[in-house]
């Protein structure tokens, strides 16, 4: 092997050992985020069936809010990562960055209150029962204060990530998820002394444990030397009206590309409903385990957009295709690991959410066993664009993915979906079909756009 071929092998294994160290923290967060979220579910499950479906109901509402303006201020990141890639004023542009982002974060976060605020009308509004419609509006009214502090704590999660440190937004993850526990066992039942307050307690609990995710994340900050020198609660009231406005122009698309996927899904589930309640209980269940799945490529998305964000910022191009692809391929191949589990080993998968040997629960595991195995066909294509559109959100391109992810999703996606599941006798199996050719769409674009990136002028930076 030549010195020039051995030089560009060291550099492919350092990418490699750079892209795992960021990304395994964070796809670590990732899961523990979910199960964070299904503490809630755990406990408001023994309240009975009216307060599970308004909690439902009213997670979903607040949810798909947050993890929307979590899209939009996320953009942050490969804003800081170019910033530290040019190395020209870095910390006074970072901070700015950020200041921006938390500002972002703030009104985003009042908005989504507002949202929230109309839960019951909401509910009403698609036909929901009215005493469940009340029950979730009444969860939304508690549980929208978490709004402001959630995406706050996710702009800082961004800062400490691009910043060398993701193992920080693991073990907050970590203790949130105690937090959350402790929160649900006092405040829905009326332990340690607090009040017994059903639904509205598990609100509160998460309220709590929001609170106490943003405030470790400003401990963790002041305490570690090199963020700490960045100052970014510095001179916080001071606007930076030019880098505002550049992070509302980049972070809408994200935001709108997580509204259309988020859509596609929450689709689905109608389209399964109108077919047969045993059918939309085996795709819920069988979509829970496609979604833990998907968080360890979103996490590796997560690091490819602050690589490839790094060697933008340099104007090293051969580095920026090394981040991404490696990226892509380490989701890739995660994926398939993925899907031969979900074809040889779906009820021990289902054992997470589900017993498959009670009688009751039939029906359920029969239609979710067969979902899987199309779910396991698109495992491939769900890693790849994930990371693509990570990776292209690195240079900064995020208009063109927005509007390949409408497209994908809802005209190939969501079209095959309709057809195939009432025009046709696949029915649940030909929404599934529908599910994976829109995602199938989408990783085809978006790595063809990544792979196009020199010639389509992306890989180079602004001055």
């Amino acid at each position: 092997m030549s010195e020039t071929e051995t030089l560009g092998a060291q550099l492919w294994r350092d990418e490699i050992r750079a892209t795992f160290k960021l990304a395994w923290p964070l796809a670590l967060a990732n899961l523990l985020q979910m199960l964070v979220h299904a503490v809630d579910v755990i406990f408001v499950a023994r309240l009975g069936e009216i307060e599970l479906a308004a909690s439902s109901l009213g997670i979903a509402v607040f949810g798909l809010t947050m993890w929307a303006f979590s899209g939009l201020t996320g953009i942050v990141a490969a804003l800081i990562a170019e910033e530290l890639g040019r190395k020209r004023h870095a910390v006074r542009e970072v901070r700015r960055s950020v200041r921006m982002g938390l500002w972002l974060a703030v009104a985003s976060g009042l908005v989504g209150m507002l949202i929230c605020a109309q839960g019951e009308a909401l509910m009403l509004a698609t036909g929901q029962d009215e005493h469940i419609a009340e029950r979730a509006g009444a969860f939304l009214e508690i549980v929208m204060w978490a709004m402001i502090p959630m995406i706050l704590a996710s702009v800082l999660r961004n800062f400490v990530s691009a910043l060398g440190r993701p193992i920080f937004a693991t073990a907050i993850t970590g203790l949130a998820l105690g937090a959350s526990v402790l929160g649900n066992y006092a405040f829905v039942f009326g332990n340690f002394g607090a009040p017994a307050m059903g639904l509205e307690g598990s609100a509160l609990a998460s309220v709590t444990t929001s609170l106490f995710i943003l405030a470790s994340y400003i401990i963790a900050i002041f305490n570690d030397r090199r963020l700490r020198r960045y100052y970014v609660f510095g001179n916080i009231w001071r606007p930076e009206w030019q880098r505002l406005k550049e992070l509302v122009r980049l972070g809408t698309p994200v935001m709108v590309i997580i509204i259309a996927e988020a859509g596609l899904f929450s689709g689905a589930a109608f389209l399964m409903g109108r077919i047969g309640a045993s059918e939309l209980a085996g795709h819920t269940v069988a979509l829970q385990i496609a979604a833990l799945a998907f968080q360890i490529p979103f996490g590796i998305g997560q690091a490819a957009t602050i690589r490839v964000g790094y060697h933008y910022g340099s104007g090293d191009h051969a580095a920026i295709g090394r981040a991404g692809w490696v990226g892509i391929t380490m989701g890739a191949s995660f994926m398939c690991f993925t899907a031969l589990a979900m074809i040889l080993t779906p009820e021990l998968l289902l054992r997470i959410y589900v017993d498959p040997t009670l009688a009751v629960n039939a029906a359920m595991v029969a239609f979710a066993i067969r979902y899987m195995l199309i779910a396991a066909a698109f495992q491939l294509f769900d890693g790849i664009q994930a990371v693509a559109a990570g990776a292209l959100r690195g240079l900064q391109d995020t208009r063109i993915p927005m509007l390949i992810a409408i497209f994908s999703y809802w005209v190939p996606g969501y079209g095959v979906a309709i057809w195939l599941g009432f025009y046709t006798p696949l029915e649940g199996m030909g929404v599934w079909i529908g599910l994976a050719i829109g995602l199938v769409f989408s990783a085809f674009l978006l790595t063809w756009r990544w792979s196009r990136r020199e010639a389509l002028g992306l890989a180079t930076s602004a001055p």
